[in-house]
């Protein structure tokens, strides 16, 4: 069975694929991180998905754009958000 990663590298050689996957590359970047960070904070895909759904309304309604930023968590006294 042929990896995806050496389908990818093959794909890369065709313009169409290269432009519409670098046009990607940002949404890629971010599912990497938001997979990253749930799983160091435990949650459970689901649980994810209900916060993020909960998020994307809350834009919506307000007619606003919804950005997601990552950065190093202060001190607290819960051991979960000092991941």
């Amino acid at each position: 069975m042929t990896k995806i990663s050496t389908l990818h590298k093959n794909w890369l050689k065709d313009p169409a694929y290269k432009d519409a996957y670098e046009s990607l590359i940002t949404e890629f970047e971010l599912a990497q991180k938001l997979i990253e960070v749930r799983v160091k904070s435990g949650m459970s895909q689901e649980e994810l998905a209900q916060k993020m759904g909960t998020l994307s309304k809350l834009a919506l309604a307000t007619d606003c754009e919804m950005h997601i930023n990552f950065k190093p968590p202060m001190k607290s006294a819960n051991p979960r958000t000092n991941l």
